[in-house]
């Protein structure tokens, strides 16, 4: 019995997930791992990363029994915007504040897809995703990322 690839997708789905959660488990093996009840540093990563390889063996698995379509070619306006809305969201965390970071993620990312186009709906579902992401993680759940950042603060300072 030989084993053959039928679906390139699914392989290469497997091999993403599988890389990523190996290196996240290697990673988060030298902060501590604590209890459910009290979970360390590495306690979230090594779950995550747990998650990530058992999917990665699941899309293994299928990527041997189903029949799949080739892998297309990449999509480098999309892989681009959304790999420099990430990296813009990192720059400008600290120096704009969240709210700014966030929207330029969101917009930068959004410019990736075809179908995007500015209009009141879209600015509707943008400043109500800024509000509740900045809600959630700042105020819920007390992540330690400033609302306005040191560029605004200078403007704003008398």
């Amino acid at each position: 019995m030989t084993l053959r690839i039928k679906s390139t997708k699914e392989f290469g789905s497997a091999l993403l997930y599988g890389a990523l959660g190996i290196a996240g488990f290697v990673i988060a093996t030298d902060y501590g791992f604590g209890t459910a009840g009290r979970m360390g540093p590495g306690y979230f990563p090594r779950i995550i990363s747990s998650l990530l390889i058992l999917v990665a063996l699941v899309s293994l698995l299928r990527s041997f029994r189903l029949d799949g379509e080739p892998v297309g070619p990449v999509n480098w306006k999309g892989l681009l915007l959304v790999t420099a809305s990430v990296c813009l969201f990192g720059l400008l965390l600290t120096g704009a504040g969240l709210p700014v970071a966030l929207t330029v993620l969101l917009l930068v990312s959004a410019l990736a897809s075809d179908h995007f186009a500015l209009s009141v709906r879209s600015l509707a579902a943008l400043v109500a995703l800024v509000a509740v992401c900045t809600l959630v993680f700042v105020k819920g759940l007390g992540v330690p990322m400033p609302l306005t950042g040191s560029w605004l603060s200078l403007l704003f300072a008398s």
